[in-house]
């Protein structure tokens, strides 16, 4: 596996539009996504796209948050509340996910607006508006076909990594430029920003199926 260079915003290569891959389980496609695995451990991100790393290959990887408690998150309850409060550990982290070839539906047209960073646009958050649900399809790591719901981080995340496909930066997503920023001066006045009343949804850009509509919370990045 190698660590490979992130192409940053400016890239013709992130202007375009990838292409899709017809055998996945080819060699250089399994060696692609070992080193995008690589990569996007060394960076820290929350998702990776292959024209990030100069493959304009229909390609990504993101990580699914866990739902809910871990196991055993309420043992001890009866020990005091000392132990009841104590905060369940934390469990080990999953793989990403490979998706090859996908392909997204909104569920419904309810979107909700979020702070987003971006391994390709490094130093930089904005406020960016994705659908809440949504469904998406296409092959994993192994070729097995895959369909799934996501909502909240997971259906952002999976939106946020699919534009990348398409050619698509998240502040091309934004209605309001003013808040994109540095993730410092946002650290600094996060509390007042989000205290201004925030752009409505007939002002967000249209997204959909054909555009394929790495972030979560404010310190979040994406890929």
């Amino acid at each position: 596996m190698a660590i490979l260079k992130i192409a940053r915003m400016g890239h013709p290569v992130l202007r375009g539009k990838a292409a899709e891959i017809a055998d996945p389980g080819a060699p250089e496609i399994q060696r692609l996504i070992a080193d995008m695995m690589a990569t996007l451990a060394d960076a820290g991100g929350a998702g990776l796209a292959a024209p990030q790393v100069h493959q304009p290959l229909r390609v990504i990887i993101f990580h699914i948050p866990p739902e809910g408690p871990p196991e055993g998150a309420d043992e001890g309850a009866d020990e005091g509340a000392e132990e009841a409060t104590r905060p369940p550990p934390e469990p080990p982290p999953a793989p990403p996910e490979v998706l090859i070839n996908p392909v997204i539906e909104p569920e419904g047209e309810e979107m909700a607006m979020d702070w987003e960073g971006c391994l390709s646009v490094p130093g930089l958050r904005g406020l960016v508006p994705r659908f809440t649900t949504i469904r998406y399809r296409g092959i994993d790591g192994e070729g097995a076909r895959v369909e799934r719901a996501a909502s909240g981080f997971h259906a952002r995340v999976v939106q946020h990594e699919c534009d990348h496909l398409d050619g698509i930066l998240y502040p091309m997503r934004m209605p309001d430029l003013s808040l994109l920023g540095f993730e410092e001066e946002l650290d600094r006045y996060r509390l007042v920003i989000e205290a201004e009343e925030p752009p409505g949804e007939d002002e967000a850009p249209e997204t959909g199926p054909e555009t394929g509509p790495e972030t979560a919370k404010v310190a979040a990045k994406r890929g």
